[in-house]
């Protein structure tokens, strides 16, 4: 055959092939998501295998071992007693309580890792939303934002890194970055979850914190959360919200989940200059590990392939609890 331009010549021998590998992957490019809570042993999460509700002192343990694989974040999801929970979620802010008290002892025991909290309601709320629900079942947008607000200083306060609403409130970003900068909190970060899909894969997540939307009395509560996280139908929406992300101060512009949007993460990518982030959520983890368990997958490969395929859509960062696995399996090659 007469060709001018062979591309196997590229793929002969690993050495080639690295030499023009356009993507790498590192365990500074994961953030690493931790479930917190206020018992003294560490709980399994059946529906996440391999993934704990940790204790303080389990906490503390286990950002030591990420730190020492390379990974440089983490980000903290509380587990909230049923007694704390209130219409409210006025716990979401209360300066003694686990998220800040979990802060300031991760920044006591290891200093140098970055922390990043989540801002939203669900987990403090008895209704189980992101935000404050009426008497008339409807999620109320503004009420939320001031409560948001005070969280996030409250975490700013405990010493977070990066402040991460993941409510979908409108106009959430900008009004946390005003408080942040009331507060004297200017050098503080807000990584946004600009695009954050009103998804199916969400549910060991909330089986995690216990989080899901809940009847309480004779209050109607909405079943899903689809009048404020986005259609998985719509896509140009999600260059309308990046948009308004970045006007409205967003240091880092995420979408979740990630697996099933990277055309966003790629839209995204065209559109903003700002570093984008994936959430590998807690469906897709789950998908992996049952295969895994059952033989049908090379775990490893499949894990390592999926974390690249976020680095080739337009992803910066990607939050991911194969966190762990994913730094050692990369420093084993």
């Amino acid at each position: 055959m007469e060709l001018t331009y062979r591309p196997r010549r590229l793929r002969r021998t690993p050495a080639l092939r690295a030499m023009v590998r356009e993507f790498q992957l590192d365990p500074t490019d994961f953030i690493y998501p931790l479930f917190v809570h206020e018992g003294a042993s560490n709980e399994p999460i059946e529906a996440m295998p391999g993934c704990q509700r940790w204790s303080l002192e389990g906490l503390v343990e286990e950002v030591g071992r990420a730190w020492d694989l390379g990974i440089r974040c983490v980000v903290l999801f509380p587990k909230v007693a049923d007694g704390l929970k209130t219409e409210d979620g006025a716990e979401c802010f209360n300066e003694g309580g686990l998220i800040p008290r979990a802060i300031r002892r991760l920044k006591q025991e290891h200093p140098a890792m970055a922390i990043m909290t989540d801002v939203a309601l669900d987990p403090y709320s008895c209704d189980g939303h992101d935000g404050i629900v009426n008497s008339e079942g409807v999620v109320l947008n503004d009420e939320t934002v001031a409560q948001l607000c005070r969280q996030a200083v409250a975490q700013a306060r405990a010493g977070a890194d990066l402040i991460g609403p993941s409510d979908m409130m409108d106009g959430r970003v900008g009004a946390i970055r005003e408080a942040l900068d009331e507060e004297g909190f200017e050098h503080i970060g807000i990584i946004s979850y600009t695009a954050k899909y009103a998804s199916a894969y969400y549910g060991p997540f909330r089986e995690a914190l216990d989080s899901a939307p809940r009847p309480v009395g004779n209050k109607p509560i909405p079943k899903d959360k689809a009048t404020y996280q986005m259609d998985p139908a719509n896509g140009r929406e999600a260059l309308t919200e990046a948009l308004l992300d970045e006007q409205e101060g967003a240091d880092i512009l995420m979408v979740k989940p990630g697996l099933a949007y990277l055309d966003i993460i790629h839209r995204l990518r065209e559109e903003s200059e700002l570093p984008i982030a994936a959430y590998n959520v807690s469906g897709e983890y789950a998908m992996v590990k049952a295969a895994a368990q059952r033989g049908w997958i090379d775990e490893r490969a499949v894990v390592l392939e999926t974390l690249l395929c976020f680095k080739r859509a337009g992803a910066d960062l990607i939050l991911t609890y194969h966190a762990c696995d994913a730094a050692r399996w990369l420093s084993e090659r």
